[in-house]
């Protein structure tokens, strides 16, 4: 008899995994396709919604989180530049640094070509309950943490899979922002 819940828990484990796997691959045609729309490469694309979301980040820490050389990176960020999606200013805590911001007004395009998505997504949350949505935030903040540390653990990331304290805590301001 045992042997049928853990039967049905795999099951079920096996069914999320795939939904996940499904989720990353429509999501990521859909970005590819914003991206288009916005005369924007996947790799700039990926690297805008970092600068948006943890900005502002140096050009360094940017290449490591999104796990390519400096010199990739530099073209990227050359074409987000020219292309007035990001603004290089010098460091508050160290002059001679260079910190990547979003320009003011260039999200407001991005956003207008997610609004369908947004849409559905506000219909999909309205059916669930508040603790309900409690729920599904942790799932994905530990799935996006499990994520990254495979990610680091994969480069070698002198940060050992660990997710810091600051980072954690302004992942959650922005997920209680949405």
């Amino acid at each position: 008899m045992a042997a049928a819940p853990a039967r049905e828990r795999r099951r079920k484990v096996a069914a999320a995994t795939s939904g996940l796997r499904d989720l990353r691959i429509e999501l990521a045609a859909l970005n590819h396709r914003v991206g288009a729309r916005v005369q924007l490469r996947d790799l700039d694309f990926d690297c805008l919604d970092v600068i948006s979301r943890f900005g502002p980040i140096s050009p360094t820490a940017l290449a490591a989180r999104m796990g390519v050389h400096a010199a990739t990176m530099t073209g990227v960020l050359n074409r987000l530049e020219e292309g007035g999606w990001v603004t290089r200013d010098r460091a508050q805590a160290d002059r001679r640094a260079v910190v990547l911001s979003t320009a003011p007004g260039r999200g407001r395009e991005i956003y207008a070509e997610f609004e369908p998505m947004n849409s559905r997504m506000g219909q999909i949350f309205a059916e669930y309950t508040d603790d309900e949505l409690d729920t599904i935030v942790g799932f994905l903040h530990k799935s996006a943490a499990a994520g990254r540390a495979s990610s680091e653990q994969i480069a070698g990331s002198p940060l050992g899979g660990q997710v810091t304290a600051s980072q954690a805590a302004k992942e959650t301001r922005h997920a209680t922002a949405i």
